[in-house]
């Protein structure tokens, strides 16, 4: 089909396949609502950039009914809170890239602590949290945006708490990067 025509793709899916994609559009379940336009689409000559945009539109269309996953506060004053509720005396601030199929790529803002040692996840940062935080400007230069969240919140964070702060691999998603050390 030409012209993106997103609710002709829609409709050549079978009833119960719509029910479920929208299913999982209002749990905020995106990947997996593209996951099954695209391989049931398939056979009907959807791609996944086509499953993708059928999604986008469903998102579209439900606006506000989608049940949204709330965002993890990343101003200083929110993260400084956490971070005061941390066991034990926070000694870094560290950024710490994980992934999954539902999100991609994404960063945790941790404290690490000691007596106890340990660490806390004060903030996750996903592409759409980063792109509210991070407002017009967006992402500086080709950080990912959730990198670029994390190092601009972590650095004030750490700032704020006179401690370090680090992160591994900012410009490149590394869930196997070192971790922080004293």
């Amino acid at each position: 089909m030409a012209g993106g025509d997103t609710y002709q793709w829609w409709e050549l899916l079978p009833a119960g396949i719509r029910r479920q994609v929208d299913g999982y559009v209002l749990q905020d379940s995106r990947m997996q609502a593209i996951r099954i336009v695209f391989e049931v689409g398939r056979a009907r000559g959807l791609g996944l950039h086509e499953a993708q945009l059928v999604v986008h539109d469903r998102y579209l269309h439900h606006g506000d009914r989608v049940a949204r996953t709330p965002d993890s506060p990343l101003d200083v004053e929110s993260l400084a809170a956490r971070a005061a509720g941390c066991p034990g005396r926070v000694v870094a601030i560290e950024a710490v890239w994980d992934g999954d199929t539902v999100h991609d790529w994404f960063v945790h803002l941790m404290a690490i602590t000691d007596d106890p040692v340990g660490e806390r996840s004060l903030a996750t940062i996903y592409w759409d949290t980063a792109g509210r935080y991070l407002g017009e400007e967006g992402a500086p230069g080709s950080l990912h945006p959730s990198a670029a969240a994390a190092d601009r919140s972590g650095r004030a964070l750490a700032a704020r708490l006179s401690v370090p702060f680090h992160f591994a691999s900012p410009e490149t998603p590394d869930d196997e990067a070192p971790r922080w050390r004293p």
